[in-house]
């Protein structure tokens, strides 16, 4: 299985590149949406990595094909700004899923 990128910038697709992940950038809702029909038509693709600018911008789109499909699977990664996500983002989570604080 392969991964593939759908970035909104530049320099994370050339890292990816870099490492052998083929991908494209997108700004766009409508070129998102696109891009992730694109890559679902390709059964070689089992994971889909998105910059997290995306899950941040556009959840209901991701969600959407989140929902719809068991494969590929799509994780959200840091672009070169670093991630958005608190440092203890694992332990609210957990938190918030289980009701007990950890």
């Amino acid at each position: 299985m392969k991964m593939y990128l759908i970035s909104d910038n530049v320099d994370t697709y050339t890292g990816m590149r870099l490492a052998g992940v083929d991908g494209v950038i997108v700004h766009e809702r409508e070129e998102l949406y696109a891009a992730l029909q694109n890559v679902l038509k390709d059964e070689s693709v089992g994971i889909v990595l998105l910059t997290e600018k995306f899950g941040k911008e556009f959840p209901d789109l991701i969600d959407e094909f989140r929902l719809e499909r068991k494969m590929p699977l799509l994780v959200e990664i840091p672009d070169r700004h670093g991630t958005g996500r608190s440092k203890d983002f694992i332990t609210s989570y957990i938190t918030d899923a289980i009701g007990l604080k950890l």
